[in-house]
């Protein structure tokens, strides 16, 4: 059920914020649009095939309910996705306001996101194999975003102005704090329920 209330508050954000505000992304999907536009590569194929090997990581890092939630929560986000598009976007005004756009888009993709994350699963690529470095590494799941989004935001300053790339840092700066307050809390409760099962036991 998580995962598909944060597929569904994910594509909402995309689809209804997003998509207006002309805010590039880091991560996978920022990288294929990078590759678009030097290499003229088209986003279906690099996206395709970056995504599929965060998945595969992940798949051998974190198990297979990692699959199994990663399913739910990529393909609740595809259907919930197919949906919106059916209706026009509710706050079309944002495309003018491409500071609250980013503010207001961080907050459904931390929110999505992070219940995904919490959940087990990851509905992108970028989710995947954020997981999958913070658990290699040890590190907070907030820094593995940061780390890959800031990677592909400075590349990106090959051909995007300044103001989109600020903008841009702004919006995974909070999401990426979002979901990792999300997935410690979920943690935490994972954890003490495991403590309290261990104690009855004992």
């Amino acid at each position: 059920m998580l995962c598909i209330a944060g597929s569904a508050i994910l594509s909402f954000g995309l689809y209804n914020i997003h998509a207006l505000s002309g805010v590039t992304e880091g991560g996978i999907l920022g990288m294929t649009l990078l590759l678009n536009h030097w290499l003229h590569l088209s986003p279906a194929v690099s996206g395709f095939l970056m995504n599929a090997a965060c998945y595969i990581l992940g798949w051998r890092m974190l198990g297979r309910s990692f699959v199994y939630y990663s399913i739910v929560a990529g393909g609740g986000f595809s259907l919930f996705y197919a949906v919106f598009e059916q209706f026009p976007p509710i706050w079309p005004q944002l495309a003018d306001m491409p500071l609250t756009a980013a503010l207001v888009g961080a907050v459904f993709v931390g929110v999505g996101c992070g219940l995904c994350v919490r959940a087990g699963g990851a509905p992108g690529g970028d989710d995947a194999l954020a997981m999958v470095v913070s658990k290699a590494v040890g590190c907070d799941i907030r820094w593995a975003y940061l780390a890959s989004d800031l990677i592909v935001l400075a590349l990106s300053l090959s051909y995007l102005d300044f103001k989109r790339i600020a903008l841009s840092l702004l919006t995974v700066l909070l999401s990426g704090q979002i979901i990792g307050l999300l997935q410690k809390n979920g943690l935490a409760r994972i954890t003490r329920r495991r403590e309290m099962s261990r104690e009855g036991r004992e």
